[in-house]
């Protein structure tokens, strides 16, 4: 299935994944600390399965991807085994405020307004936005944007970022979503494309032949695991975790594996 088509459809999938998975989730998970998780010997994950390469499944339909590596990573630092749950957007802080997961690993932006409900990790991961462009093409500027044109989710994230820095005359072509700005670009419709370094892993691995890379970084936004409020333990366990895999090189083995290129170094934690 082409790229584009996979982003329109895999919603519908992961919504029907994660209402089976929600179906057959026994008792409530109700742990706290690492020694609970041990005792009881398994970690308890929710998880996107609609998000590639953060979240996926494979072609057992199990989840995969980047978080589904570190959540397992995880479960072996703690001696357990990892019991994956699929969830949505919407569902996952219910997943998780209601005892059905120990933690979610889901992509999840630290945020002011989500750090009311939750305890966040510090980041584990970025969700990195980018004008993406082949190799052969130079931009090293925003000043260079001018000669390049440029497809865009309108309104979105990238569209706004772009707009801020691109000089007056840029050619930026703006359609109503990621799926149709990314056709643009394959199809030869334009040069370059704003768009986040999911995009860009599967343009790399679906369209190799296009030659993508980075050109310029737009907007970073810092990923962090999430707990109930009153799991501390586990929030500092995870803390301490997410410090050792970064430094032994483990989580950049992660991104490499899923994006193709080695991790940059973390952001901070967010403040508010």
């Amino acid at each position: 299935m082409s790229l584009f088509k996979s982003i329109c459809r895999r919603s519908l999938g992961a919504l029907v994944f994660a209402g089976l998975a929600a179906a057959s989730l026994g008792a409530p998970a109700n742990a706290a600390t690492p020694e609970e998780i041990k005792a009881r010997g398994k970690l308890i994950v929710g998880l996107l399965t609609d998000y590639p390469p953060f979240g996926g499944t494979d072609a057992q339909q199990q989840p995969a991807g980047y978080d589904a590596d570190v959540a397992k990573l995880m479960a072996k630092s703690l001696g357990v085994q990892a019991e994956l749950v699929p969830v949505t957007g919407p569902n996952r802080i219910p997943y998780l405020l209601t005892n059905k997961v120990d933690v979610l690993i889901a992509t999840f932006g630290i945020t002011a307004e989500r750090s009311k409900q939750v305890l966040f990790s510090n980041p584990y991961s970025t969700l990195t936005i980018y004008v993406l462009a082949p190799k052969n093409l130079t931009i090293k500027t925003p000043e260079d944007l001018k000669s390049v044109s440029i497809s865009v989710a309108r309104a979105s994230t990238q569209d706004t970022a772009i707009s801020a820095i691109a000089p007056q005359g840029t050619q930026l072509k703006r359609f109503d979503d990621d799926a149709t700005a990314l056709q643009a670009l394959i199809s030869g419709q334009v040069q370059a494309m704003g768009a986040s370094n999911t995009i860009l892993a599967q343009l790399n691995k679906d369209y190799a032949q296009l030659n993508m890379e980075p050109k310029l970084t737009l907007r970073e936004q810092a990923n962090g695991m999430a707990f109930r409020k009153s799991d501390t333990a586990l929030a500092a366990y995870a803390n301490n975790f997410i410090a050792e895999i970064e430094k032994n090189g483990e989580l950049s083995a992660i991104n490499q594996r899923w994006f193709g290129i080695p991790l940059n170094k973390l952001p901070p934690m967010p403040t508010f």
